[in-house]
């Protein structure tokens, strides 16, 4: 069943031990305190926690007409749906990385155009998409919900520290239920190695051509 953000309202208030809404629009100060939360940028701090795959997009971007102050040739302007960099790489298939290269607000710079970058993009067809999201997010945003709106309703410190080491706990099974989705990564192999692996396939020669080993 997909996320909504009363759904999600209903989560928090669960956590912290008050009574749930019926509708958003319902005229109590637990909706209010959720609201001020939520339009204050919650989803974009929650998708900025991880490098979630249903979030995950990849684009390909030409320089743009800002000229770098110094240093490299070409400035990239970052999307408007950006959050944060997975990767920025050389090639279309995103397997060469570009080392070479320099982020900041608004911009990377790169010698070379154009570059292909991997972002998290708050999008309503990516991040922003709770069509999208996982159970394991939809927990967790919930619970960083509850642990804003806590003290506010309560002014409980054990039930804020409640809430925290609940979000805590969420989001770290989100980041790893989400990572089972990752393509497997081998680490590159070593020169001795290498160095072993095409030795085996030859045996050496004496001084008469004669096989040794």
């Amino acid at each position: 069943m997909a996320a909504t953000q009363l759904g999600l309202y209903n989560e928090a208030l669960r956590l912290i031990g008050e009574r749930r809404l019926s509708s958003l629009v319902e005229n109590r100060e637990p909706r209010r305190v959720l609201d001020d939360i939520w339009n204050d940028g919650a989803r974009d701090y929650c998708l900025e926690q991880g490098q979630w795959n249903f979030a995950m997009r990849a684009v390909q971007i030409t320089k743009s007409a800002t000229v770098p102050a110094f240093g490299f040739e070409n400035a990239f302007d970052k999307p408007n749906d950006f959050i944060r960099t997975c990767s920025v790489c050389q090639d279309e298939d995103l397997k060469v990385p570009l080392l070479n290269m320099l982020e900041e607000v608004g911009f990377w710079f790169a010698n070379i155009d154009p570059i292909y970058v991997r972002y998290i993009s708050n999008s309503n067809n990516y991040g922003y998409d709770m069509q999208r999201w996982p159970q394991t997010f939809t927990k967790y945003v919930a619970a960083y919900l509850a642990s804003e709106a806590v003290w506010t309703l309560t002014q409980s410190s054990e039930k804020l520290k409640l809430t925290i080491a609940v979000m805590q706990q969420r989001l770290k099974d989100a980041r790893s239920k989400d990572a089972m989705g990752d393509p497997t990564a081998f680490p590159p192999e070593g020169n001795w190695n290498i160095s072993r692996r095409s030795g085996m396939g030859r045996r050496d020669r004496g001084p008469r051509g004669q096989l040794i080993g």
